[in-house]
């Protein structure tokens, strides 16, 4: 039996090839593999993360490989590195910035938590002003653990309406905003 006889009989070629989804569905899983991140690497993370980008570990296989240095056509955020008081604003606006709908992922223990930089100066986790989607340990960690990082937030995007999404980073914000009041003594 042919192609041309497949085609012939309209309605039977499809047989067990056809499979039905949702439209969510479909749009998510397309969502899933083409994040675009934002790279914003300050310290020995940017390595790890530029040979995450090299052909030993091919980022692009999963769908993240167009690094765009212009936050509007990102919609990760990668924070790659040791961030300051004096960068966080900086980091904030870029963030505001991401096109919708926006995720983040914390690359390293100093952009967790400060790392071993307990300074006035060091912002000690980007948590404290990003709602961050997934934290990646390790000082600096390994290119795997970036890809490992990226597999997790597509399983997320794939399972996360656009809805869900903006709920759970509104709460986010709203916990960021309590956290960072200032203190009123009177």
């Amino acid at each position: 039996m042919g192609l041309n006889d497949q085609l012939s009989q309209p309605g039977q070629m499809y047989g067990d090839m056809v499979q039905v989804a949702s439209v969510d569905s479909v749009i998510n899983w397309g969502r899933s593999y083409s994040l675009w991140p934002y790279p914003f690497a300050t310290a020995c993370c940017g390595i790890e993360y530029m040979s995450a980008s090299c052909s030993d570990y091919d980022i692009a296989r999963f769908g993240a490989e167009r690094p765009s240095f212009s936050p509007r056509q990102a919609d990760m955020i990668l924070v790659l590195g040791t961030i300051t008081y004096k960068m966080a604003p900086v980091l904030r606006e870029i963030y505001d910035q991401l096109s919708e709908p926006k995720f983040v992922i914390s690359y390293g223990a100093c952009a967790s938590s400060g790392g071993m930089f307990h300074a006035y100066s060091v912002l000690q986790g980007i948590d404290r002003i990003l709602p961050v989607d997934l934290y990646v340990p390790g000082c600096p960690p390994r290119p795997e653990a970036l890809l490992d990082a990226v597999i997790k937030l597509q399983e997320k995007v794939k399972t996360q309406g656009l809805e869900a999404r903006r709920q759970e980073v509104m709460s986010k914000i709203r916990e960021i905003n309590e956290r960072n009041k200032p203190l009123v003594v009177r």
